[in-house]
């Protein structure tokens, strides 16, 4: 009874924060009017400014934000104690995640749509503006390059959420079409929708769409980031409406209907209790420890903690669909709360519910690889008795997954059934970021290259290429996707096998049994003896995109510094209105200071990236150079903090009414 109680009180109290303090924000702090005429409306275009319902909103906000950050950081940070996660997800989301993008997304309203970083310019100063946009190229980079890796490894884990994700992008092109063309409404296709998804994941793997799975699952990791982040750059040059929209808002249905299913399913196994397959009745309770400071092989909890779990609490990335592509949506203003502060508060509560999952529901039942069943404290050993172990990507999702689905079983779904819609959940929300960052980056590099170049049209010497392709979206978005392919298929940095051996057939004994022991495939060890040809693909199939998993703490440092960043920009766009501003600066300097000591750690603390005798100048230079920028960026607010009260930035836009 413990964990529903647990899974209600937060609810509750998610609900209670929204009528209360985001109330008090919307009203007394930002102000905001259903008078106001929004940049939808004011500079609609039909590409990327397009006039559309909250709830439409809502669902591609929700979704875009979600991803599989609140299922992989709170499943990895909960083996310091399920208390701390839990006690960071509900406080972090109501007073700093949500605080965060509602601040974002009302600010880039209030300018024109722009995003957070040409916002920095106005409200600090030019410098600060390109700096910014340098980091997003940076954060941005990483997150295409980790959310690409983190669907493949997906679709090879559960083969049985490929159909129904590829199914999803006809169904919603369909939607956009119906909506925006034949100007139908939204109750009859979501439904239709909702229930075309749920037939393909009940039947979508079985007879020829069994082997179609598995086919597709057998493609290596670097031809899935290929054509996954080639799927992106088709995406996120359409118009918004024609793809971006209407996948996203199917997506937020599927998970607002997984989410009721799971919260169904933990109430029925903490009245009735759950009986595995070939084990005794369970009864459900935490197995995760309350607390746990020191995990075997894990970092100290402070800092950790607080980058481990990013989305699900507070996440950077969030600012960039705020002000990158949800405020060129809305067309209310007073929508802004529903969208920016309820979203976080949604996200919130699947982080708390994944906690809840991988602490209790994993204890109902674990299948192993021997085929028996494990229960209570043995189940939760055997995914993580080991912080090496349950950092690796498998065992991030797979714990969500068997967890969850433990629940839906309890409710008298199949397992095959109930791991095949946890699957394709996590597979939709990964390609919803994916969709969304691709579009982001293609943003930041437009404005990086009408900055260093100049704008287009806007002197008698155009700007010289590459500037010049780069300010158009397919050259920005095509470079873009080259750029994150390339990190995402990094190898890792000491392969048994080397290339050249590979190459030339020259693999020894002790190169075979380290490739054997890090589980590469017999035959394709037996090809890479060969050499030539053979011997690239087949070392190019085992270790392209492997190294690139290790981006993973990258991405958690800056993403959680983009946002304190974030809330530097929106705290002197108030400052300079002479408004209220200690409820921002409080978690700015949170969001400071906790991640710049994370990424110092991981600089220079064993393991780390700079650690003589095992450099790793991939990722070493990258945490430098952000370091760098965003030291650089805090000193030039500090020098104009005391000059901007009460003053408006040159040409401030702020709202226009009618």
């Amino acid at each position: 009874m413990t964990t529903l109680l647990i899974a209600l009180l937060s609810g509750v109290g998610f609900l209670v924060a929204y009528h209360t303090y985001g109330r008090w924000l919307g009203s007394k702090i930002f102000r905001l009017s259903a008078d106001a005429i929004c940049p939808s409306e004011r500079l609609k275009d039909g590409m990327d400014y397009v006039p559309t319902s909250k709830s439409v909103v809502f669902g591609h906000h929700f979704t875009s934000i979600a991803g599989t950050g609140p299922i992989v950081g709170p499943a990895i940070a909960i083996m310091w104690g399920w208390v701390p996660a839990l006690l960071w997800v509900v406080l972090g989301s109501i007073f700093i995640g949500a605080v965060h993008d509602f601040g974002a997304l009302v600010v880039s309203l209030r300018n024109n749509g722009q995003t957070v970083g040409d916002i920095a310019g106005r409200v600090l100063n030019r410098r600060v503006r390109l700096l910014f946009l340098l980091t997003l190229f940076m954060a941005l980079t990483v997150v295409l390059a980790i959310f690409g890796l983190v669907i493949a490894g997906v679709f090879k884990q559960y083969p049985a959420g490929i159909f129904p994700c590829v199914v999803q992008i006809p169904i919603a092109i369909g939607i956009g079409m119906l909506l925006y063309r034949k100007g139908a409404g939204l109750f009859v296709p979501s439904l239709t929708a909702l229930g075309v998804m749920y037939l393909t994941v009940i039947y979508g793997n079985t007879g020829f769409l069994h082997s179609f799975n598995t086919t597709l699952a057998a493609w290596p990791i670097w031809t899935w980031v290929i054509v996954l982040l080639g799927y992106s750059y088709v995406a996120s040059v359409l118009p918004v409406w024609t793809l971006l929209q209407p996948r996203d808002y199917i997506n937020s249905l599927q998970l607002i209907s997984a989410l009721a299913l799971i919260l169904l399913g933990l109430a029925a196994a903490a009245f009735i209790g759950y009986t595995p397959n070939g084990s005794e009745k369970q009864t459900l309770q935490m197995v995760a420890p309350a607390w746990d400071f020191n995990p075997k092989n894990a970092p100290v909890i402070f800092p950790f903690l607080f980058i481990t779990i990013a989305c699900g609490a507070v996440s950077g990335f969030h600012c960039l669909v705020s002000s990158g592509t949800s405020s060129k949506q809305l067309k209310n203003e007073t929508d802004a709360r529903f969208v920016g502060y309820g979203s976080m508060l949604t996200e919130g509560f699947l982080a708390t519910l994944v906690i809840i999952a991988c602490g209790a529901g994993l204890g109902l039942g674990l299948s192993i690889k021997d085929g028996s069943i494990l229960t209570g404290q043995a189940a939760w050993a055997a995914q993580y008795g080991d912080w090496t172990a349950a950092g690796a990507l498998a065992a991030k999702v797979g714990a969500f997954v068997q967890g969850s689905a433990n629940f839906l079983q309890a409710l008298g779904l199949s397992g095959p059934v109930s791991i095949a819609l946890m699957g394709v959940l996590v597979a939709s929300f990964a390609g919803t970021t994916l969709d969304t960052a691709c579009r982001l980056q293609r943003y930041v590099i437009q404005e990086l290259a009408a900055t260093l170049g100049g704008k287009v049209g806007e002197s008698e010497n155009p700007p010289a290429a590459p500037f010049a392709l780069l300010q158009n979206k397919h050259g920005a978005t095509i470079f873009a996707v080259v750029i994150a392919t390339a990190m995402a298929v990094v190898p890792p940095k000491a392969p048994p096998v080397s290339l050249s051996a590979a190459l030339d057939g020259k693999v020894t004994a002790e190169m075979e049994a380290a490739a054997l022991k890090q589980k590469a495939k017999p035959e394709s060890i037996d090809k890479m003896k060969q050499g030539g040809s053979e011997g690239f693909f087949a070392w190019i199939g085992n270790y392209t995109g492997k190294g690139g998993l290790t981006l993973w703490p990258l991405f958690g440092a800056t993403n959680q510094l983009l946002a304190g960043l974030s809330f530097m920009v929106i705290s002197f766009y108030l400052w300079r209105r002479g408004q209220a501003i200690w409820f921002i600066v409080i978690p700015m300097f949170f969001m400071l200071v906790m991640p710049i000591w994370a990424m110092i750690y991981q600089l220079f603390v064993a393991p780390g990236w700079l650690v003589a005798g095992q450099v790793d100048y991939l990722l070493g230079s990258i945490g430098l150079a952000t370091i760098a920028l965003e030291i650089w960026m805090i000193i030039e607010a500090v020098k104009l903090f005391p000059k901007a009260k009460g003053i408006l930035e040159e040409n401030a836009l702020d709202r226009q009414t009618a």
